[in-house]
């Protein structure tokens, strides 16, 4: 029971954390495109929440296929998960203090191509939670993604509104709590397990 509950509260700051970038992106989305449709808001989060859902059991598949082939630098893995999650959750992080924000769309008609490549670079870094689910089963890694999935919708659904009503000031501070929870969630897994 405790290992579902560890599961499933890693699984939603996971989710929490990597949404960030893709609220701040649905929240310019929303500045954009004020009159947006529910269809539409809801194809802007689903984009965002079905990359969510593929990437970690990308590199799940990823990291087990290599840890079975190659379980001497298993070892590794908590050093590696401790290094992508500080390398991305500190561009994050930087990124946010600086306020710069690369996925911002300036248009405001929303083309398929340009919603699929900013589902794409908002969900790049959720490739290397892979490693920190490298010990789950397949059906642990599945309600992980699932999990981040969902938060990852529910987030971009509320950035678009926040966006429709209030525009992208709070954009920066997205990007800067997502840095840091991505830092700490590496840590926890080097140091704590």
């Amino acid at each position: 029971m405790t290992m579902w509950l560890e599961l499933i509260v890693q699984s939603v700051a996971l989710g929490v954390a990597l949404a960030m970038d893709a609220f701040s992106v649905s929240m310019a989305n929303g500045l954009n495109d004020p009159n947006m449709s529910k269809k539409k808001l809801c194809t802007i989060a689903g984009t965002f929440g079905g990359f969510q859902f593929a990437m970690p059991m990308i590199g799940w598949f990823c990291v087990t296929t290599i840890k079975e082939l190659f379980s001497k630098f298993e070892i590794f893995i908590p050093w590696i998960a401790l290094i992508l999650l500080v390398l991305i959750g500190g561009k994050m992080l930087m990124d946010g203090i600086r306020g710069d924000d690369p996925e911002a769309e300036s248009s405001s008609e929303l083309s398929g191509r340009m919603l699929f490549l900013q589902g794409v670079a908002t969900s790049i870094d959720a490739l290397s939670t892979g490693f920190t689910t490298a010990d789950y089963h397949i059906f642990e890694a599945f309600v992980s993604s699932l999990i981040i999935a969902v938060v990852t919708f529910l987030i971009c659904v509320a950035g678009v509104r926040i966006g429709k009503k209030f525009g992208v000031h709070l954009a920066g501070r997205a990007q800067i709590f997502g840095g840091v929870i991505l830092i700490l969630i590496g840590l926890k897994i080097c140091f704590i397990g």
